[in-house]
């Protein structure tokens, strides 16, 4: 079998960026964040082990899900050793995730049911309205704005 150089094993920011369909600037953001990893060559040129492909994958997957980036990191830290996800470290991972995203997805839909009754109101100060005011808990202040930024 033969061995791949160590040039091969490894990536320019310009090929993972390639390979993994990021934008150089959200990998150096992600190596910013301590997302990923690299080392630099002579040329001080950052160096991506071929893993991180998959590590960045998984911070992407993860990302549409509406997993906030500073989770994935914590994530990815109780890992250890900044090793890559498995398939099984993405079930565990995703399963401890769902409560979460549920309790996100029940939000989302009240605020979605909550916009039906602004419709048409255009500025948020009636006393109905269940965004800006809900159960009218200004009006107790007295009349006028009270939200207005100053």
């Amino acid at each position: 079998m033969a061995r791949l150089s160590p040039d091969i094993r490894q990536l320019s920011v310009g090929q993972l960026a390639a390979r993994s369909a990021v934008a150089v600037s959200a990998l150096h953001f992600y190596e910013a964040q301590g997302l990923v990893t690299s080392h630099r060559t002579e040329g001080n040129q950052r160096r991506y082990q071929r893993d991180m492909l998959r590590r960045v994958a998984f911070i992407r997957a993860s990302q549409r899900v509406g997993i906030p980036l500073r989770t994935i990191k914590e994530s990815l830290d109780r890992l250890g050793d900044g090793r890559t996800p498995t398939r099984a470290d993405w079930a565990r991972l995703s399963a401890a995730w769902r409560d979460d995203l549920d309790n996100r997805i029940a939000q989302l839909q009240r605020l979605r049911d909550s916009l039906t009754g602004c419709i048409g109101c255009g500025c948020l100060s009636l006393d109905r309205c269940q965004l800006a005011n809900p159960g009218d808990v200004l009006g107790g202040d007295g009349p006028g704005p009270r939200n207005l930024p100053g």
